[in-house]
């Protein structure tokens, strides 16, 4: 039997796909966002262009995102007009991409997709990198102020977890039930209290992706958060992890892969909730 069509296909493009597109820099801009800021550096795919997820996507003096102006700037300076077409890809199995396609989207950036398999693939096939950083003219930009459809605040979360609305830890299992309070690796990542919101579902995000970095197909999925996890669809559901980026990725699967009607992204997960007073927690 073949295997379901994704919810919308068109979110997902193969490495053949930006080869071919690769000499159409008026329309197409590929964006290389990566955990280690620095890979960029060392090699990328002709033409990208590199987001600093920490310096371009983050205010440096309150914890939130650049602001809708600052934003745009930041599309017009990288040759990006309200028409390009975003193609995003970086390390990690793209959950680094799929943060900066989410902010792309918080902006309302319509034509956001992301390369199925990332540097991963791209490295593991052969393909051409280099060093040469492009220089693209200055687009013109407008952005949108931020869609909170897609993003979850801690009153909010806290009022869904209160309704005993849907849940989703996609956090490793130790920082689900507490026993890895602090990850080695990212020290500034910390909270107080370990454990998770009452009621959330613990779904790692990993699980989502194959060894190749590409996405599990459809059915796969739906064996993990239908069948296995008793998600719904339709159900308002809001996913968290320490930071808001692994999150990002398991909030692209859910909703243009499996096609669920309204989710959000906790962006101040466990970092916020697990120093925060008064709200509960789980071990």
């Amino acid at each position: 039997m073949a295997d379901k069509a994704y919810a919308d296909k068109s979110v997902l493009v193969s490495t053949d796909w930006v080869i071919a597109h690769m000499g159409d820099t008026a329309n197409v801009r590929l964006i290389e966002s990566n955990e280690d800021v620095l890979l960029y550096g060392t090699g990328h795919i002709p033409g990208a262009v590199h987001i600093d997820w920490v310096n371009d996507l983050n205010d440096q003096l309150v914890r939130d995102y650049v602001g809708h102006e600052r934003f745009a700037i930041l599309c017009r300076e990288k040759g990006i007009g309200n028409d390009t077409t975003v193609v995003f890809y970086g390390d990690k199995n793209n959950w680094w991409a799929c943060y900066a396609f989410w902010v792309f989207k918080l902006y309302g950036h319509e034509k956001c997709v992301i390369m199925n398999g990332g540097r991963t693939k791209w490295l593991a096939e052969g393909r051409e990198i280099t060093t040469e950083v492009p220089n693209y003219p200055a687009a013109s930009y407008t952005a949108r102020s931020q869609d909170r459809s897609i993003r979850a605040f801690r009153d909010e979360v806290l009022a869904h977890q209160q309704a005993g609305r849907p849940l989703v830890d996609v956090r490793s299992p130790a920082e689900y039930d507490g026993t890895l309070l602090h990850m080695p690796a990212y020290p500034q990542e910390g909270a107080l209290r370990g454990g998770h919101i009452p009621g959330a579902r613990n779904i790692p995000w990993s699980r989502a992706a194959r060894e190749d970095a590409t996405f599990k197909s459809r059915t796969e999925l739906e064996a993990i958060y239908l069948d296995e996890q008793g998600l719904d669809p339709n159900a308002e559901t809001v996913a968290y992890c320490r930071i808001g980026e692994r999150s990002s990725h398991s909030w692209f699967v859910l909703t243009y892969l499996l096609g669920f009607k309204n989710v959000r992204n906790y962006d101040g997960s466990w970092t916020e909730w697990g120093n925060l007073v008064g709200v509960p927690i789980e071990k």
